[in-house]
């Protein structure tokens, strides 16, 4: 059969992943993304890129810390590499502090990440309201860069990029064979997914070049992320809020929560205010779906609802994936050798 024809639909770090996946895993493809909006203006765009797992309820932990190790590994590479710093990939260490010791002293994730340990007590002075605390050294992520070095790397390999507002997956039909949505947020419209909800994340980025270590609330909502050029301070998880509007008093109480856990950004500068929507649901999308009409058949491959946590799973979902997107150029073959017989 001539090359099949794949459309990964949404522009994000999914997305692009997802689209590179493909190329590398199936390369007869030919890949073209479609998106109503490219870097900077997805949602990708305003998460802080820390490699630091969010728990997804309904998919099994082993599952969780492959896609997770999957990811880490990728990126390592990235940050060894010539390219780290167009890329925006970078260690950083820092503490993850709790006001009372965790249920699970030891998350799954883990042995996954550099170094970790427990703080010391001298470590836990810097932040006296707080009564435990975990080390380590992970990986961040700087979401700009990265998404134009994913856009570089799939124009490289041949892949077409097009700006395009899909408000129906069938009208692909006649053009493609195979359809990937990564349309994060998008779905709950595309697809009609109601278990599909937005968590409003408010965050500021400012410059503070002095502060090198991130510091991590352990319940999520306050975290201090030291990028290469600016810091990321948040943050806020409002469900069911589609707001992209900043709000002023939001943008207050995010910067004395930062302030109280360090200091110095009293005298942090430049402060931007950048709001997104998390695309969340109990467990990631990830599924092949027939979808039929009148007796034609559409295939399509789900990768989207990574709500906080995309940024850490990435690469091992978008390989998901690409298996999937596999899987379903195997059946198209299959059905066509049936047919010639």
């Amino acid at each position: 059969m001539a090359a099949p024809k794949v459309a990964v639909v949404g522009a994000g770090v999914i997305g692009l992943s997802t689209a590179l996946c493909i190329v590398e895993t199936c390369p007869s493809c030919s890949v073209t993304v479609l998106s109503d909006q490219f870097s900077p203006n997805t949602t990708s765009d305003v998460a802080a890129g820390m490699l630091i797992p969010h728990m997804y309820p309904g998919t099994p932990i082993h599952v969780q810390k492959q896609w997770f190790k999957e990811t880490f590994t990728y990126l390592f590479a990235i940050s060894n590499s010539a390219e780290a710093s167009e890329a925006g990939i970078h260690l950083v260490s820092g503490w993850q502090v709790f006001k009372s010791t965790p249920k699970e002293e030891l998350p799954f994730w883990s042995d996954a990440v550099l170094g970790f340990r427990p703080m010391s007590e001298a470590e836990l002075q810097k932040f006296p309201q707080y009564q435990f605390g975990q080390a380590f050294t992970t990986l961040k992520c700087d979401c700009p860069p990265y998404l134009l070095w994913l856009e570089k790397r799939l124009k490289t390999t041949g892949v077409q990029m097009y700006n395009r507002k899909v408000s129906d997956l069938w009208e692909l039909h006649s053009d493609y064979d195979i359809i990937v949505n990564c349309t994060g947020i998008g779905a709950h419209q595309l697809v009609g997914d109601k278990k599909l909800f937005p968590v409003r994340g408010q965050v500021l980025k400012v410059y503070a070049p002095w502060v090198k270590n991130f510091i991590r609330d352990g319940d999520g909502l306050t975290y201090i992320y030291p990028g290469i050029h600016r810091v990321t301070l948040g943050g806020t998880r409002e469900k069911d809020n589609w707001s992209l509007s900043p709000d002023s008093g939001t943008t207050k109480d995010i910067f004395d929560r930062c302030c109280s856990l360090e200091p110095s950004l009293q005298e942090a500068q430049d402060i931007k205010v950048k709001v997104g929507l998390r695309p969340s649901r109990q467990r990631v999308r990830l599924q092949k779906e027939v979808l039929s009409q009148g007796g034609v058949k559409l295939l399509v491959v789900h990768n989207y609802g990574h709500g906080a946590g995309g940024f850490s799973v990435h690469r091992g979902t978008a390989k998901e994936a690409a298996r999937l997107v596999g899987e379903c150029i195997g059946a198209l073959q299959g059905s066509l050798s049936g047919a010639k017989l």
